[in-house]
């Protein structure tokens, strides 16, 4: 109880701040009690940070936010006890500008791991390419001039074909690209085995069920565990 605890505490502190949902889920009906709070505080203060700084797949659209995969990944830190905190900074409906908008305020807190999976909502709204490879670099040197010593890991995406054969394979490419130019690590595809399949997704086919989080989860963290095992 006290690691959803923890867990909730960070989510519902970016809500309050102005970070809240564009679209509200039940994730934004999570509260904390005083102990929950007191703890949480305490448990940053001493913890290395991972933020996970996305959109809707990050935030848990319509999940409770312990159903999230970033909770989910709280989880498997805390069982090992690796001594990370894990802040959920994922903003249904957000888009690379809007990331790129709220990023400096994200980074106001020490920051160990800084996971940026944004880009999604882009493609789906066929934004120029070139502006969302843009947008994603400048919040990649946002983060190493904030701090060289943050570990940046960068989620690659893909969308459906709507906008054509050309589009959908440039967009997919824009995260291998941007990995390798910056050296940084990849997750190839966050959705890789939950994407298109109706059992682990919600009734919109975009956004994962709880099943799907888990599934998700892995995939994160076959990328993560190396970077933070001790």
């Amino acid at each position: 109880m006290q690691k959803i605890l923890k867990f909730r505490y960070f989510f519902i502190l970016l809500l309050l701040l102005g970070c809240g949902d564009k679209n509200p889920d039940k994730s934004g009906t999570n509260t904390s009690d005083a102990t929950g709070t007191s703890k949480g505080v305490d448990a940053l203060a001493k913890s290395k940070v991972i933020i996970f700084f996305g959109d809707s797949l990050t935030a848990g659209y319509q999940l409770d936010p312990q159903e999230a995969f970033p909770a989910l990944i709280q989880e498997k830190i805390d069982s090992l006890e690796w001594g990370y905190t894990v802040i959920n900074a994922g903003l249904s409906g957000e888009t690379t500008s809007g990331g790129l908008n709220r990023i400096n305020w994200i980074l106001n807190q020490k920051t160990d791991v800084f996971i940026l999976e944004l880009g999604a909502n882009d493609g789906l709204r066929g934004i120029p390419l070139s502006e969302t490879k843009e947008n994603l670099q400048a919040m990649i040197d946002t983060v190493q001039s904030r701090n060289k010593e943050t570990t940046i890991i960068l989620t690659g995406m893909q969308i459906p074909p709507n906008l054509g054969q050309d589009y959908t394979a440039e967009f997919r490419s824009i995260f291998s690209d941007l990995a390798k130019e910056n050296q940084l690590p990849l997750i190839p595809f966050l959705l890789e085995g939950v994407a298109g399949n109706p059992d682990l997704n919600l009734a919109d086919g975009i956004h994962p069920n709880i099943e799907g989080h888990r599934i998700v989860a892995d995939n994160v963290w076959n990328t993560l565990e190396p970077i933070i095992r001790p």
